[in-house]
């Protein structure tokens, strides 16, 4: 005897796309990710260089952004064109790709950042 789906519901439409498992919304519109609240900082922008779970390769984090998503991607978009590298957003923290730590600290004072370099 077969058991009946028992799943979450809609995951995907094709009017819309991907749908969010909570509000069953498209991901574009969800309600719940909206609802969310900011993340918490001291309003220190703390600037480190990190080689640890990438094989060796180096990258500048920037953490302790109180920055929604969409503004974190932009500044990190901002940040990677003016390194002349690559680099993600992840969990709140920019990564550039290579030890870029000072011209990173310089473009975040430009902009009004409060800025820390951690770490050695």
């Amino acid at each position: 005897m077969k058991k009946a789906f028992s799943g979450t519901g809609l995951v995907y439409s094709t009017d819309a796309g991907r749908m969010c498992p909570v509000c069953r919304q498209a991901v574009s519109a969800c309600i719940c990710k909206q609802a969310k609240s900011q993340p918490t900082s001291d309003g220190v922008a703390r600037v480190s260089r990190s080689t640890k779970g990438r094989g060796g390769k180096t990258v500048t984090l920037v953490a302790g952004l109180a920055l929604g998503e969409v503004a974190l991607a932009q500044l990190g978009k901002q940040l990677k064109a003016a390194c002349g590298s690559g680099g993600t957003v992840k969990d709140g923290v920019i990564e550039v790709q290579g030890d870029h730590c000072e011209q990173v600290m310089q473009a975040l004072g430009k902009q009004g950042f409060t800025v820390k370099r951690a770490g050695g």
